[in-house]
């Protein structure tokens, strides 16, 4: 992510490709979890960002709407801070999430550095500071330049409200969990005319919210609500591949706690089918993996996935 290792930038028929053109193409990458391309394209656009940026060049037409050297490279940081929470680097997460936030906040933008705290916030939850995720998430959610920033605005808040409902799930506030996930769920609602895809963010929607609650009520040791509303959501409706994919990850994890191997498995391969990359490598995947091996009998499939994964018995 630092760019140390690779002096080469990204280019198309030898000439620097435009950072918005970049930003575009790790955007499309990250949503479809092709993360071996994004290994390479990723740290060329933040170091692209860095050279852009403090050299002091002005954008150009080719950077419209807005993208500016430091907005693309706060953008830039987020999908890297998205990427390396995923795949379990906190240090690396909390640096690219706190240069997100400083950049966003030197350009006075609220959403990106909505989407910035909402990472933090993440990153507080996952180093057991569960308190200090709830705090910074809610009181994000309310700051008034968000309600200014209108429908991109409300979805923010959305989002923000939709982690702190994981939050509570975590700690095992089933209520309070279900309590803000509504409180979601009626902001997505509201937004009638369509729903809002934030290029950094993945999207919020209604589906997305019943996207997290999936994962947020086997949080609370509910599979079975878990699943029932994992029944009612039509993956198609979710924005993204990766979003699909984490939508059989999160059955799985729920057939797991209700001790269902053989659906497990079948959510599982059916994550594996939309992407391969992610089932292969994400920590959470690949302990569900090793719990299916130690735990019972296997199969051929769960053997072939296995090796895939690179998961030993």
């Amino acid at each position: 992510m630092l760019g140390l290792n690779d002096p080469g930038s990204d280019t198309t028929n030898g000439m620097p490709r435009p950072l918005s053109a970049q930003l575009r193409l790790v955007i499309e990458q990250d949503a479809g979890c092709r993360y071996r391309s994004l290994a390479q394209t990723l740290p060329a656009l933040i170091r692209a960002g860095h050279q852009m940026t403090e050299s002091g060049c002005v954008p150009t037409e080719e950077t419209t709407s807005g993208d500016a050297h430091e907005a693309v490279l706060a953008q830039a940081y987020l999908v890297a801070t998205r990427v390396l929470i995923k795949f379990g680097d906190q240090p690396l997460g909390w640096m690219a999430a706190d240069r997100a936030r400083q950049l966003a906040t030197d350009r006075d933008d609220a959403l990106l550095a909505g989407e910035a705290t909402r990472q933090l916030a993440v990153l507080a939850r996952r180093s057991g500071w569960t308190d200090q995720a709830l705090s910074i998430a809610l009181s994000v959610a309310d700051d008034p330049r968000l309600r200014r920033a209108g429908r991109e605005g409300t979805a923010m808040r959305g989002l923000l409200v939709q982690s702190a409902a994981y939050t509570a799930a975590k700690i095992g506030d089933g209520q309070g969990m279900r309590e803000l996930t509504t409180e979601a769920a009626v902001i997505a609602a509201g937004l009638a005319d369509g729903p809002v895809v934030r290029r950094y963010v993945g999207g919020f929607t209604p589906a997305t919210v019943a996207l997290h609650r999936i994962s947020a009520e086997t949080s609370t040791g509910d599979p079975v609500t878990a699943l029932a509303t994992a029944h009612a959501l039509t993956p198609s409706r979710l924005p993204t591949i990766e979003r699909r994919a984490r939508y059989w990850g999160d059955v799985a994890t729920a057939q797991a706690l209700r001790g269902d191997r053989d659906e497990c498995l079948r959510a599982l391969l059916a994550a594996e089918h939309l992407a391969p990359e992610e089932t292969h490598a994400r920590p959470a995947i690949r302990a569900l993996i090793s719990g299916l091996l130690m735990s019972g009998r296997t199969t051929p499939d769960l053997r072939a996935l296995a090796s895939r994964s690179r998961v030993s018995p």
